[in-house]
């Protein structure tokens, strides 16, 4: 008789499915507030909102992945800060428009479910979100041989929140003489890693080897997490006139900042007021990299910027120190004579 066919041999692991809900369902429940209505493993999530905080809620949404430093984490077998990249790539766009993130969800594909690997990287996702109360409210992990190599993963994240209408921030009430903070990033966060490991395989670096122009193992400064600066701008904008935020993703400073500007402002940087972190300068020199395509493919080391009343700026830099959060005036708002001008200028 012909051996009964199986989904096991067509490569997928329904037990191990089933064991990674398990190792994860201790892990989601640490994030999950009083809002989440659903119990862990249904079909669909749900949060109630609570009519009490909001008298005009406007829903925010955003999605987005981690790209190929999980190509990286693939080959140093180091998983544990995937996940906070993941949340951190879509709550940072959130919060631009001054929304609290209420809950996520995220979906992990991969040729062969791993568990441990999974579960290390939903650890570090639901360490992220509890950290800004954000709820895990659902998933999917999809097993799909052949449609990626067997040690093949990829991640996509999906965050709501909410904010009051009228405590939007959408940068349409900057003006001329504002200023600009830039926040520190914690590294290269999650953009521009194509190039970055161009570069490795071209200059045949060393992941494991400690490099002296950064002064630690290349490998450990390149899966440094992605900031999160979600508590910062909850703690601020209830103090300080926050005019405009830009979460510094891909694009750099040269494609993200314009995006919060009226047509009448120009942002004008200046690149003296920070220092360029040290492993942006190695992979500038090792990679042969011009600085503007450095501008328009890295954070460069800033990783959120702020647009705020000129009177209100040295406090602002002042409660992030305070906060634990290094941040610089690095910049203001000038007049953009004319729609032809960049809206940016950096010198």
């Amino acid at each position: 008789m012909k051996k009964p066919s199986t989904y096991e041999d067509a490569g997928v692991n329904i037990e191990a499915g089933n064991s990674f809900v398990d190792a994860i369902k201790p892990l989601i429940k640490k994030t999950h507030r009083p809002e989440v209505l659903s119990p862990l493993g249904g079909f669909a999530g749900m949060f109630r909102m609570n009519p009490l905080k909001y008298q005009e809620p406007v829903l925010v949404a955003c999605t987005d992945g981690v790209g190929t430093k999980l190509k990286l984490a693939n080959q140093l077998n180091d998983y544990s800060g995937i996940g906070i990249d993941l949340v951190a790539m879509c709550v940072n766009d959130l919060v631009c428009v001054g929304a609290q993130p209420l809950f996520f969800l995220d979906y992990y594909a991969c040729g062969k479910l791993e568990v441990e690997k999974a579960t290390q990287v939903v650890a570090g996702m639901t360490e992220a979100l509890a950290n800004i109360q954000c709820a895990l409210l659902g998933g999917e992990t999809a097993e799909m041989p052949g449609m990626y190599d067997p040690q093949d993963f990829d991640l996509a994240g999906f965050a709501v929140g909410a904010v009051e209408r009228s405590e939007m921030i959408d940068g349409s009430s900057i003006s001329i003489g504002n200023k600009i903070i830039g926040l520190a990033s914690s590294g290269i966060h999650s953009n521009g890693y194509s190039l970055v490991r161009k570069i490795i395989e071209e200059q045949k670096l060393d992941l494991y080897q400690t490099y002296s122009d950064i002064g630690k193992n290349l490998g450990q400064a390149l899966l440094q997490p992605t900031k999160i600066y979600v508590n910062l701008v909850s703690l601020l904008k209830k103090q300080f006139n926050l005019l405009g935020i830009a979460h510094i993703t891909g694009g750099g400073i040269l494609e993200n900042i314009p995006r919060i500007l009226p047509q009448t402002c120009q942002a004008k940087i200046n690149t003296n007021t920070w220092k360029l972190p040290s492993l942006f300068q190695f992979l500038q020199e090792k990679g042969s990299i011009e600085m503007t395509e450095m501008h328009r493919v890295f954070n460069c080391g800033i990783g959120m910027v702020w647009v705020v009343p000129e009177s209100q700026a040295n406090e602002v830099v002042e409660r992030l120190g305070g906060a634990g959060q290094e941040a610089y005036i690095i910049g203001e708002i000038v007049e953009r004579r004319g729609t032809d001008k960049p809206a940016i200028e950096i010198i």
